[in-house]
């Protein structure tokens, strides 16, 4: 298959409606403290946004990501070895993909993301940029198991998470996922997966909080794309960009505030809100080792080797998929 083909998992009604996409939404909308999944800010405009927010100066962990990606090279190779697929979970980086591709001679690519046309750009300059390795995106929910393609079926596996996604979700979310992904990639596989740190209140907050408002922007782009795909009428400038520490569940959390009582429908369903209320839009987990070590081993993966970037900001974590142990 080639880059720009695909495989499309994603269910959609007669409209071209991800249900998947309106069930959340409603469902959220719903709850005492409304809320939205983070999966659902990487649309297209999204996604492109996102990387944006990579570039911007209060955002390190690209950087710190990168920096280990390039320095350790040497070290994955080693501990990877040549010949695996590997499957990214989310579209490849313009920058981080190239460099663990470049370091460890993989015999294939296939990248997994949830927003086709992004995936497929990303696919397409992958494969421009090696030219002799197959590439096989896939369109589809990674939270959930994933069919990889027959031509990878047989091949040994790495999969790469890179930029600490896993911090969005809730512990047990982020448990299913692991577990999921684990079901993917089969037993004996690796997993390269990126996991930010805690640190200083005011770094967290100003990552999430950028003077120049591309993550607002980011978040905001969440309503439009409520209005434009479910047929809503959120009155998306009545709504501010908020990022709090909480300091309980050592995460930074995403929100978005209501700057007035508002009313609005989605998909035909109504909706209130008063002034200073939020739709909680995102979650970034922070870890150390412990937790790290923990959320891993209960998904069913063994952590092998980390690796952390010279200021100590962001870690790099290599597991591997062993069969379960009884106690001790």
């Amino acid at each position: 298959m080639s880059s720009q083909e695909g495989i499309a998992l994603v269910n959609r009604d007669d409209d071209g409606v991800d249900t998947a996409f309106r069930s959340d939404v409603l469902a959220g909308l719903s709850q005492p403290q409304k809320a939205i999944s983070a999966r659902w800010l990487y649309d297209d405009a999204g996604s492109q946004l996102f990387e944006d927010i990579t570039q911007i100066p209060e955002y390190y962990p690209t950087r710190a990501e990168t920096e280990i990606l390039r320095e350790r090279g040497a070290e994955f190779a080693e501990l990877i070895g040549p010949g695996r697929a590997v499957v990214e979970f989310g579209s490849g980086s313009s920058v981080k993909t190239p460099l663990l591709l470049s370091a460890i001679e993989p015999s294939a690519y296939v990248p997994l993301d949830i927003s086709g046309d992004f995936l497929r750009a990303a696919a397409a300059d992958l494969a421009a940029k090696f030219p002799g390795l197959p590439v096989h995106p896939v369109e589809a929910d990674f939270m959930r198991q994933v069919a990889l393609p027959d031509a990878v079926s047989d091949l040994p596996k790495l999969g790469f998470f890179p930029g600490s996604t896993i911090g969005n979700m809730v512990p047990r979310t982020a448990v299913d996922l692991l577990r999921n992904m684990r079901e993917t990639l089969g037993e004996g596989a690796r997993l390269l997966i990126g996991m930010d740190l805690i640190k200083d209140r005011a770094v967290l907050v100003d990552a999430y909080d950028d003077a120049a408002g591309v993550t607002a922007d980011f978040n905001l782009n969440l309503l439009r794309r409520v209005n434009r795909e479910l047929g809503s009428d959120i009155p998306t400038q009545a709504f501010a960009h908020e990022a709090r520490w909480n300091d309980d569940f050592a995460r930074i959390e995403m929100h978005l505030v209501a700057q007035s009582d508002l009313d609005f429908s989605v998909s035909g369903t109504h909706f209130a809100m008063t002034r200073g209320e939020t739709i909680h839009t995102e979650n970034s987990h922070k870890f150390n080792r412990r937790t790290a070590n923990m959320l891993l081993l209960a998904s069913g993966w063994d952590p092998q080797q980390r690796w952390l970037d010279s200021e100590e900001r962001f870690s790099l974590i290599l597991a591997e998929a062993k069969p379960p142990k009884s106690a001790p």
